[in-house]
Formats: C-alpha cells, sequence, structure tokens
C-alpha cells in the first residue's frame, strides 16, 4: 500500500506572518512501515525531501547573518540530525553549541522544562540563532529563547525542522521553518519514540495500523512440531489451502547448496566441518526467498525458527520486507504416542535412527528443551497456539485451519 500524504514545506523567507511565507507542495514515496516498541509508525517525508527543506532554510539564514558571526545553539536531542546537515550547508563563519532540556516522555509532551545544560559559548551581544527539531506547543523554545534572551543575546532567532502551527500558542517568533506539519507524533531524523528511531534518516508518523504488514491478506505462519507430530503432512494441507509458499530450512539449504550459490558454498563449508550453518547464513537464504516470492499470498516457516534468537531474527527480516508472522501452530502430542508413530515409521522406511526407542525419546526431550522458550516468545506476542495433534489427519487440519480464522 503506498501511503501519500500532502504536507506543506515553507521556503522560509523571514517574516513576522508565517501566513506571508511561500509554501509549496510535496508528495511522500512509498516506503515501508516500521515497527519501534509496542507502535507502528508510517513513511512520512523521504530523506531527499527533507534534504529541500533544509538547503532552503540555510540560505534564507545565509542571506540574513552572513558577515556577522552568529552562534548556533542545538537543543539536543533531537536536533542533532537537522543541525548537522544544516551547518554543512551555512556558508559563512558562526560558531555551534548544544544545550540539553528534558520535555518528553513516550509520544507526549510533559510541558516540563529545565534549565539549560552545556551551554559552553558566550552569548552576550551576540547573535544566536536556536536551531530545534521541532517546534509544536512551543514550551521548550519558549523557556530557551528566554534564558538566552536574559543572558544579553544581541538578537534571538529560531530554526526548526518541523513546525505544528495548529497546536503552537506561544508568542515567540519561530523565523526558519522548513516544514509545516499536522500535530501529529513523528520519529526519525533525530526524534524519537522512547529513546529509538533517531538514527532513521527520513521521517515516519505515528501509524493506525495494528502491525507492520503492508498486504493484510498475507498469511504468515510458523509451524511447529516434534518428531512424528505430522508436521510434514500438516504443511502440505495449508500450503495447497491457503496458497502459501512453503520455506523449508532443509529444503532451502539443499537447494542453495545444489545450485552452488555463495550462501550454499558458505553453508557447505560449515556442514563439511560437521559444523551448524550459522544463523546469518540461513536468514540470508530465507530473505532470498522471500525477495523471489515477493507476490506470494503469505508464507509456512518449518523447521525455521529453532531458538528465541532465530525468531528474533526472523521477526527483523520480516520487518523489512513490511510484514510479520500472524500466528505460531504448535503440534502438540504425548511424547509416547510420538515414539509409537516413529517406530511405525521406521519400520516402513528402513530408517535406523527411527528403529531405537532411547535415541528417539532424546530426541523428543531435545526438541522440548530448545523450544520451550521459543513458545514463550510467541506467547508473549499473543500468536502461540497449541493444537492437539491426535487423530485423522482430517481433524488435525480443521483444528489447524480453525485456529487460522479465530
Amino acid at each position: 500500500m503506498e501511503l501519500t500524504r500532502e504536507l506543506t514545506l515553507f521556503s522560509c523567507f523571514e517574516s513576522s506572518n508565517m501566513d506571508t511565507f511561500a509554501p509549496f507542495k510535496f508528495k511522500t514515496v512509498s516506503l515501508s512501515r516500521i515497527k519501534i516498541h509496542d507502535k507502528i509508525f508510517e513513511p512520512f517525508i523521504s530523506a531527499e525531501e527533507i534534504d529541500k527543506a533544509v538547503t532552503v532554510v540555510a540560505e534564507n539564514i545565509t542571506k540574513k547573518y552572513r558577515g556577522k558571526k552568529p552562534v548556533f545553539i542545538g537543543v539536543l536531542n533531537g536536533c542533532f540530525y537537522f543541525a548537522a546537515d544544516l551547518m554543512k550547508k551555512i556558508n559563512f563563519s558562526c560558531e555551534i553549541s548544544f544545550v540539553k532540556v528534558a520535555s518528553y516522555v513516550g509520544t507526549q509532551t510533559t510541558g516540563n522544562v529545565r534549565q539549560l545544560l552545556g551551554l559552553d559559548q558566550k552569548v552576550s551581544g551576540r547573535d544566536v540563532i536556536i536551531i530545534e527539531d521541532i517546534v509544536d506547543t512551543g514550551n521548550t523554545i519558549e523557556a530557551v529563547t528566554e534564558i538566552i534572551t536574559n543572558m544579553g543575546a544581541s538578537s534571538v532567532a529560531v530554526a526548526t525542522l518541523l513546525m505544528k502551527p495548529d497546536v503552537y500558542d506561544k508568542k515567540v517568533k519561530i523565523d526558519y521553518v522548513a516544514i509545516d506539519i499536522d500535530p501529529e507524533f513523528v520519529v526519525g531524523y533525530g526524534l524519537d519514540y522512547d529513546g529509538y528511531g533517531r538514527n532513521l534518516n527520513q521521517l515516519y508518523v505515528l501509524s493506525q495500523a495494528e502491525n507492520l504488514k503492508s498486504n493484510e491478506d498475507m498469511l504468515n505462519i510458523v509451524l511447529f512440531g516434534p518428531p512424528g507430530a505430522g508436521k510434514g503432512t500438516q504443511a502440505i494441507k495449508l500450503k495447497e489451502k491457503y496458497e502459501l509458499v512453503h520455506l523449508s530450512t532443509g529444503d532451502i539449504l539443499r537447494n542453495e547448496i545444489n545450485n552452488e550459490t555463495e550462501l550454499g558454498t558458505l553453508a557447505k563449508s560449515f556442514m563439511n566441518k560437521g559444523e551448524l550453518v550459522p544463523d546469518e547464513v540461513v536468514i540470508d537464504m530465507i530473505g532470498n526467498c522471500l525477495n523471489e516470492y515477493r507476490d506470494a499470498k503469505g508464507f509456512i516457516f518449518d523447521g525455521f525458527p529453532r531458538t528465541t534468537e532465530q525468531a528474533q531474527a526472523l521477526d527483523n527480516l520480516l520487518e523489512e520486507h513490511s510484514t510479520e508472522i500472524d500466528t505460531m501452530l504448535s503440534l502438540e502430542v504425548d511424547d509416547e504416542e510420538l515414539v509409537d508413530r516413529i517406530i511405525k515409521r521406521g519400520q516402513e522406511s528402513g530408517r535406523e535412527d527411527d528403529k531405537n526407542e532411547s535415541v528417539i525419546f532424546n530426541r523428543i526431550i531435545t526438541y522440548n528443551k530448545k523450544t520451550a522458550p521459543l513458545k514463550s516468545y510467541y506467547d508473549e506476542q499473543g500468536k502461540y497456539h497449541a493444537i492437539a495433534g491426535v487423530g485423522s489427519v482430517d481433524d488435525v487440519f480443521e483444528r489447524l485451519t480453525s485456529s487460522i480464522k479465530s
């Protein structure tokens, strides 16, 4: 889904009346949703459009202050990205310092502004330009401006990347505004949500979406089951019913090795030494599959993840593809029943490891130990669903589909 949002970008002519700014329109490009902590954010303003806005601010400041050697004072933490890019475009001698105040907790402003910390430049008799990342109610900028004025500054101007005019209610003039936005919560380009998101080179806005999926009809399943639970049979039936791509790590590894791909060669080098293929290699292989089946209706992940670390890596990979796991279905069968099934399978297939009861029990115990934390991982996300794996194939399949529907 392409997000298109119209914004006003001001060309930042100095004025005592913001209505005299000459605005022009732009639209954001299509980017992926991101998740920070518990919230989803939509793409808002691209890096390219931000750069254009910063350039205009720099040009207008240069016209006003060339030859005056002003002091720029950046308000941390959010301004660092804007300040760095702005200073690269300022074409005259100047100084810059940074101060810190506190006004935000989570997505809400507290309205409490403390004293300035870290000011190491003398401002008495100097022209000062305060650099802000965003001005909304104006509590912070009002306090900072008052403090600097009282320190004897010859003049005080304000340059901000973002401005929320609908909620701004202070008398302090905002001299240079790059982008005017509605009263929404944004992250990226220095702005954060509880400490995260500052490093993003574009802006994102808080979304009403409940997940990362750009395609709401997409279905992604992690299918679990101990040896003998019938996972392979059910995976085939789920694949056919929902037209999903079945991603078995065993099949993926064999395919990469047989095709002598770079990843396959790397994986084979570990396997030849009797070592496990590193998670990073497997994740890269799965990433190749996601790229290959971009238009798929969904995926069944079979055999991966097996650990919490792998599950986290898979979540990160899926986030890059604007999707996520919908449900983790775990086929549950008593150990004694599993042993009986595997022994019977061994008699039919001739596999030696399916005939030794002690070996079978050890495999089941190992599975239970390794997957218990993983079940908790998905349970905390509300995605873990235990499915009784006893009964006919059709009975078990009916339970699986019922869980998916619910």
